[in-house]
């Protein structure tokens, strides 16, 4: 693994060498954790016993990006990262997409493509270092597929989207049903606000589909950042009548330019609680500093409460990013 990651560095960086119109790009990810939860019989949420401690590179990327010309270009990115089915740290092809700027106003992403389900709110919430976005997080959706895309900005204001993908994410092949999943949502900005409704379609080899609608609402002005999403998820894994939601709450405020301290609150819940060993509540507070242009640091506590209290956890975390 060691040698893949050194021979994928040197060839990024390689290209660029002989290229005036491509650049590498890289993210790390990395942190301290330490188990505050007390009480708890055996493992814990997180698959750690009371006051268990580690240091962790949570995720790298690493790519490389190629402008064609005016209307076409490339991109490449690997996520490496820990996997259940390959080591410690396993190499994957998270994006090999090729961009066409069809017009000034449409334009379309096909490969290995990054997912438009959850965009909004990763941007929004803007510390992926720290936590995934909610649909990213609860495993709703991949952030990237292998399909297609299409942006149309309609006006300065308002802009569509969408998407059809294979839906098993970019660890995975397609499945043996060859069904599609689709997708397609509205972005409206206003000033400081921003608001986001986007629908999502799963199919089987039965008449039930799995739909997923997202709602969410951003906002940003001067030192503070508001954000709430809702998300509904009908039918789940295409069984009638199963019906799961996730709200999610976060927020920020910018102390100065260095020092912001932030929270974030997530709802996960399944109507008539047929779910109810997943559902419960995840809180998340912190401060963050910004060290340089590219490099961020957090401090901050992390917490689970399950449905009933079906188990609860808490954890302090230490989490670096750093942007090469």
């Amino acid at each position: 693994m060691k040698k893949t990651l050194i021979l994928l560095t040197a060839f990024l960086f390689t290209l660029n060498t002989y290229s005036q119109q491509g650049k590498p790009f890289g993210k790390i990810f990395s942190n301290f954790n330490f188990d505050l939860s007390e009480g708890t019989d055996g493992e814990d949420l997180l698959g750690t016993r009371d006051n268990y401690k580690e240091f962790e590179v949570k995720r790298a990327y690493l790519g490389y990006g190629y402008k064609i010309d005016d209307q076409f270009s490339a991109k490449i990115t690997f996520d490496i990262g820990s996997n259940s089915a390959g080591s410690a740290y396993t190499a994957f092809l998270k994006i090999a997409s090729l961009n066409w700027k069809a017009t000034e106003n449409i334009s379309m992403n096909m490969g290995m493509i990054g997912t438009k389900n959850f965009k909004f709110m990763e941007k929004a919430w803007g510390r992926r270092y720290i936590e995934k976005s909610a649909l990213d997080k609860y495993k709703w959706a991949s952030s990237a597929d292998a399909g297609i895309n299409m942006d149309m900005k309609i006006s300065e204001n308002f802009s569509i989207d969408a998407q059809v993908i294979n839906g098993e994410g970019y660890k995975n092949t397609q499945d043996d049903l060859g069904m599609f999943r689709y997708g397609a949502g509205l972005t409206y900005k206003l000033n400081s606000i921003s608001l986001r409704l986007f629908r999502d379609m799963v199919n089987d080899n039965s008449d039930i589909s799995q739909n997923i609608t997202t709602a969410a609402i951003a906002y940003s002005a001067n030192n503070i950042k508001l954000g709430v999403e809702r998300n509904i998820m009908e039918n789940a894994s295409n069984i009638s009548d199963q019906t799961k939601n996730i709200t999610s709450v976060y927020g920020s405020y910018t102390l100065n330019d260095r020092i912001s301290i932030f929270a974030r609150m997530d709802n996960v819940s399944s109507e008539n609680d047929w779910n109810s060993e997943k559902d419960g509540v995840y809180n998340i507070g912190g401060i963050e500093r910004k060290m340089s242009k590219n490099v961020n640091l957090s401090v901050n506590v992390q917490s689970w409460k399950g449905l009933n209290d079906l188990g609860s956890d808490e954890v302090l975390f230490v989490n670096l990013e750093c942007k090469l």
